[in-house]
């Protein structure tokens, strides 16, 4: 992958470059489906955050549970959950819009005064496209995309996952920038361009493709 492909990874739709990293250990915690599902979800997680060389952890001292999934039929839904207007800025009115623009899907972060991935909510409206999915590959697409922050256009033309014969897995340039990302010797976040040198950098002392 090189340093223009990387770069537009952390580049949003504004124009802003924009990368961060969870710097504590992840905790997960789902809602709304059997636990059939809840080991999927979690073994998803685990093996995404093993892949990127991260931590898991039992809780968080701080916040119990800083990683959320939720799934669940209608938008609606979420402006009955307890407390979760605390969390969420303008919970009404978010899901208002995403009513209105029939989305399936969203993430939203909070972040530590360093730039850092503090905590992550994914919000999965289980319509016909996602419940058509198996539970394996719709698991591993979220983890993927709450390891870092990516820009909102990343996987907009092209998913983070490739069939490999009968299995769906994680594509591996996208696993070698998840493990650039978390490399030590990398910032927890970062606001400038430059910064995906630095990863094309990474990617090639680790036997990527590089720049």
């Amino acid at each position: 992958m090189q340093a223009s492909e990387i770069e537009a990874m952390f580049t949003r739709g504004t124009g802003d470059y924009v990368f961060a990293r969870w710097a504590r250990p992840i905790v997960p915690v789902v809602f709304g489906v059997d636990d059939a599902t809840l080991t999927v979800v979690k073994g998803a997680v685990e093996a995404v955050v093993a892949l990127a060389g991260h931590k898991m952890a039992e809780t968080d001292p701080e916040l119990g549970a800083n990683l959320m999934f939720f799934f669940f039929s209608d938008w609606g839904e979420l402006r009955e959950v307890p407390r979760l207007g605390e969390m969420i800025p303008d919970l009404e009115a978010l899901t208002h819009r995403l009513e209105a623009a029939g989305a399936n899907q969203y993430r939203a972060f909070r972040f530590e005064e360093n730039g850092a991935i503090k905590a992550a909510f994914v919000f999965l409206r289980m319509d016909d496209e996602l419940s058509a999915l198996p539970a394996e590959v719709l698991a591993l697409n979220q983890a993927v995309q709450v390891i870092l922050l990516w820009s909102d256009r990343a996987f907009a033309a092209r998913s983070p996952l490739a069939r490999a014969g009968e299995a769906v897995v994680l594509r591996p340039d996208v696993g070698d920038l998840i493990r650039a990302g978390y490399d030590r010797v990398m910032p927890v976040a970062a606001g400038d361009p430059s910064h995906a040198l630095r990863l094309a950098a990474r990617l090639a002392v680790n036997g990527g493709t590089g720049a």
